[in-house]
């Protein structure tokens, strides 16, 4: 086990050269692969419903849920609807818990954080494995698992917050970016494994029978259940890597190793109080209100339910290092951070969870015979693999002025995927249009990942040191909301056949952005230059 440093100074050159660079570096590419897998597990819901509805449709008797239906199977495109909850309830959960997140490093230490992270992350996915083997498994045992997976959404926020105490700040926008964008990597990692791993009984005996359905003729078999089994392994060992080689820093309070994790257990408990609030009224309680109203008072009751019970339901020795945080909500700067985050990070993650989905929705027909699991991954791949370029080019050329141009690419792509939607939607061949689409997609979601870098990058020009991390863990915390809202206005449109308004409505809220950024960042008398 790596033992806490007795002195922690990046920004004095000698100690940076001399002790912080190789401590740094150790406990960032540690970091990286246990966030890869975190986020592997919190959106493999985007590809589990795919495969599920795959399935569903050429055998009618496979995952036929009939949940609050009466009892009765669900037509079409009620049915590709309703899978939309589960990708919907882990973007809720995991966005929610990345509010505890945001102020757990100060308070628990980075590697306590990081291995408990890890091994709670272990449970969803080995018991959703064996819920998949069972295609009769009841869709409210689904919805109880999704949540659970958002444990990986929550470590984004302390796995950025932790990473920000070890770099300087010079060093900032390509530390942080690596550690975002490779971890965000997972998404596209685990969409071009999962499509291969569901082919073969990989686990033998154990990871139980194959689903069998017909395709062309043909009796086919598909172990659906490797999508999540096949992460158990790994992140075992990514824990044990957690616990020997991270560091806690000495200007974190988190005390012994057991009381630190005891504080961790009790603030993500509070995360899935508040994530419970919001699962309950998305799937279980009516209100009577317009869907998309709906949509965002779920998010809203999640939010208040847990920032409530940070301040109300935490011991003293939780408060006063959470009372400190907290001063980041009198400074305007961290809303005006979080609305231009929203539009990158938020953007990757939703299109990220509701892509595999949406395309077969838009473009797949009974007799195209198109396959989109050879093209998923490439637009999320994309997009990570571009953030560290988009912290690079911020230091170089300023955070604001690279978010300024990004976001007007983000505004014509978003229309220009819109209008392709529209088209497929209004054709006997939708899939003449699927490559259009696919390239422009792609571009947006490169945008979504040089803008992740660079509105990051940003944060530690604007904020002081301690005000950082907190500002950084929070932003991404609401931001990860896109991981439920897109995948849900995408399905209200999908029912509604009209998936083009959904990406309508996002151009709005980006040219906002725009106008938002330049006022305060962006123009010649800006309050702030960064």
């Amino acid at each position: 086990m790596a033992r806490t440093p007795e002195r922690w100074d990046v920004e004095d050159q000698a100690f940076w050269d001399s002790t912080g660079k190789s401590i740094a570096n150790r406990n960032l590419w540690v970091s990286i692969p246990n966030l890869l897998c975190g986020f592997s597990v919190w959106l493999y819901w985007g590809m589990i419903v795919k495969m599920m509805q795959r399935l569903h449709f050429s055998n009618p008797d496979l995952f036929d849920f009939t949940f609050r239906n009466n009892g009765q199977s669900y037509e079409e495109n009620a049915y590709r609807a309703l899978l939309f909850t589960l990708p919907a309830v882990a973007g809720l959960s995991g966005a929610t818990l990345r509010i505890p997140n945001s102020f757990m490093i100060a308070i628990c230490g980075g590697r306590n954080v990081k291995f408990m992270t890890t091994i709670l992350l272990i449970i969803p996915a080995l018991l959703t494995g064996l819920a998949l083997q069972n295609p009769d498994t009841p869709f409210s045992v689904y919805i109880l698992l999704a949540a659970l997976s958002g444990v990986g959404g929550g470590a984004f926020a302390s796995s950025m917050s932790n990473i920000s105490f070890f770099f300087p700040k010079r060093m900032q926008g390509l530390s942080l970016g690596l550690n975002a964008g490779l971890g965000n990597a997972g998404v596209s990692v685990m969409q071009f494994l999962l499509p291969w791993v569901i082919t073969f009984g990989m686990f033998g005996a154990v990871g139980g029978d194959p689903q069998e359905f017909l395709q062309d003729g043909e009796t086919k078999q598909l172990w659906i259940q490797n999508a999540t089994l096949v992460w158990v392994p790994i992140m075992t060992l990514l824990a044990i890597l957690a616990w020997l080689f991270m560091n806690n820093l000495p200007q974190h309070d988190c005390g012994s190793t057991p009381f630190a994790i005891g504080k961790y257990l009790w603030l993500q408990a509070i995360g899935f109080l508040g994530s419970a609030v919001g699962v309950v009224l998305l799937v279980f309680v009516p209100l009577p209100v317009n869907e998309l109203v709906r949509i965002f008072l779920v998010l809203l009751a999640a939010v208040i339910t847990t920032m409530l019970g940070m301040r109300f339901m935490t011991p003293q020795t939780i408060q006063e290092p959470l009372n400190k945080q907290f001063a980041i909500f009198k400074n305007k700067h961290n809303w005006v951070m979080t609305w231009l985050y929203v539009m990158t990070f938020g953007s990757f993650i939703g299109y990220a969870n509701a892509f595999p989905k949406l395309i077969d929705d838009v473009f797949v027909t009974p007799t195209n015979g198109l396959i989109t699991s050879k093209y998923i991954w490439i637009g999320a791949a994309v997009g990570a693999l571009i953030r560290p370029i988009g912290g690079w080019l911020s230091d170089k050329l300023g955070g604001a002025r690279v978010t300024q141009w990004d976001t007007w690419i983000m505004v014509v792509s978003t229309i220009l995927a819109g209008y392709l939607v529209a088209l497929a939607g209004q054709s006997e061949t939708p899939e003449k249009y699927f490559i259009p689409f696919l390239i422009t997609f792609i571009v947006l979601f490169a945008t979504t990942g040089i803008g992740n870098g660079s509105t990051f990058r940003m944060i530690p020009i604007i904020f002081s040191k301690e005000q950082a991390g907190p500002v950084l863990g929070w932003t991404s915390a609401i931001a990860a909301y896109g991981a439920y809202l897109i995948p849900k206005i995408f399905a209200t449109q999908i029912e509604a056949g009209t998936p083009e308004y959904a990406l309508y409505g996002f151009a709005v809220y980006y040219a906002s952005c725009l106008a938002v950024n330049w006022w305060f960042y962006a123009r010649k008398n800006a309050e702030i230059k960064c």
